[in-house]
C-alpha cells in the first residue's frame, strides 16, 4: 500500500507518536507542511493504544529502525498536567499536542512540562509514564461499581467506534490510511506481520532489523512481572496466550460481556468455559479480511454457540 507523501528538506524521518490516551492500535498518515519540491519523503505515524496491548512493543519496532524518530507517549503529559480535566477537554488539548509535533513545532510541550525544565526532568517523567497502565489481570474481586469495569466497558466501546469509524465507513482523508494491528498476529509471525507494518509506513528490513525482531520474540517465557512495562526478549506467542493460564474464568466471562462489541468488531473468538479458556488448541483469533467481522454495538450481548 503507498501512501500519500509530504515532502521534507530532510532524510526520510517519520514521525511515530505513541500515545496511550485513545483505545485502539491504529496507525494513520497525516499531512505535514509541504517543504521544496524534489525533496525527499516524510511520513507521519500516530499509534493509538489501549494499556498492555502490545504498543511498547510496536514503538520499539520504529524506534529500532535508523531512519524514524520516535516520540513516545506524547499525551501522557497532557493526562499528568489536567488530570482534573473532562474527558472532552483533555481530549482536546491532545488533538492540539499532536497536532503541533506533527507539524514540528516542540514548543507546545512548555505548558506540561516541570518547572524544572532539564534532562534529568524528561527521563524521570518518562519512567513514571511506563507505569501508567491499567493491568486487567490484577488480583482481587470486581463488583458492579468497581472503577475498573466502567474503564473497561468505555474502552471497548471507544474499540467498537474507533474501527467503525476507520474500516466501515471512513472519511475521505482516512482511506487506505489506517491499519489495524493485532498482538497476537504479531505474536506468531512477527517477520511477516512487522514487515506489511514497516510498508504500510514506507519502510524497508533491514538485516540487522530482522534479527533484533527474530531474538525480542523468541526469548524463553513470557518474561518476569517486573519486566512488565519493558520491552524485553521473550516468547511472544506464549506472552499472547498468558491470559488464558492465569486469569479466573469468572472474570474473564464478565469482560466478554462488557466487550461483546470489541471482540466481534476485532475479531476475537470468546470463550464459554473454563475448560475452553485452558484448551490452547482452541484458536480464538479469527481470520482478518473482508466479511471477517460482524459489526455489533458494544453493549450487544453475546450469545453462546
Amino acid at each position: 500500500m503507498r501512501l500519500p507523501r509530504v515532502f521534507s528538506s530532510g532524510t526520510v524521518v517519520p514521525a511515530l507518536l505513541l500515545g496511550q490516551t485513545c483505545l485502539l492500535l491504529f496507525l494513520v498518515w497525516r499531512p505535514g507542511p509541504p517543504s521544496p519540491a524534489g525533496g525527499p519523503e516524510r511520513v507521519h505515524v500516530l499509534v493509538l493504544s489501549s494499556w498492555r496491548s502490545g504498543s511498547s512493543f510496536v514503538g520499539q519496532l520504529f524506534s529500532q529502525h535508523p531512519d524514524v524518530f520516535y516520540l513516545m507517549e506524547p499525551a501522557w503529559h497532557v493526562w499528568a498536567a489536567l488530570s482534573q480535566g473532562s474527558a472532552a477537554a483533555l481530549q482536546m488539548a491532545v488533538r492540539d499536542l499532536v497536532r503541533s509535533v506533527f507539524l514540528c513545532d516542540m514548543d507546545v510541550f512548555e505548558a506540561y512540562l516541570p518547572w524544572r525544565r532539564n534532562l534529568s526532568d524528561l527521563f524521570q517523567w518518562a519512567a513514571l509514564a511506563r507505569d501508567n497502565g491499567i493491568v486487567l489481570g490484577t488480583n482481587g474481586t470486581w463488583v458492579e461499581a468497581d472503577p475498573r469495569l466502567r474503564v473497561v466497558t468505555e474502552v471497548c466501546r471507544s474499540h467498537v467506534r474507533i474501527a467503525d469509524a476507520a474500516l466501515r465507513k471512513p472519511p475521505p482523508f482516512l482511506r487506505g490510511r489506517y491499519l489495524l494491528v493485532r498482538f497476537e498476529d504479531l505474536a506468531r509471525d512477527p517477520l511477516t506481520e512487522i514487515r506489511a507494518l514497516y510498508a504500510f509506513a514506507g519502510l524497508s528490513l533491514t538485516p540487522e532489523l530482522q534479527a533484533w525482531i527474530h531474538n525480542i520474540t523468541h526469548g524463553s517465557g513470557p518474561g518476569a512481572r517486573r519486566e512488565a512495562f519493558k520491552t524485553t526478549s521473550r516468547d511472544a506467542r506464549n506472552v499472547s496466550q498468558a491470559w488464558r493460564h492465569e486469569l479466573p474464568f469468572a472474570k474473564i466471562r464478565r469482560v466478554q460481556e462488557l466487550c461483546a462489541g470489541a471482540l466481534q468488531a476485532l475479531g476475537y473468538r470468546p470463550v464459554f468455559s473454563e475448560r475452553e479458556q485452558r484448551d490452547l488448541a482452541l484458536d480464538l483469533v479469527l481470520p482478518r479480511g473482508p466479511g471477517s467481522f460482524r459489526w455489533a454495538s458494544a453493549t450487544e450481548p453475546q450469545r453462546g454457540p
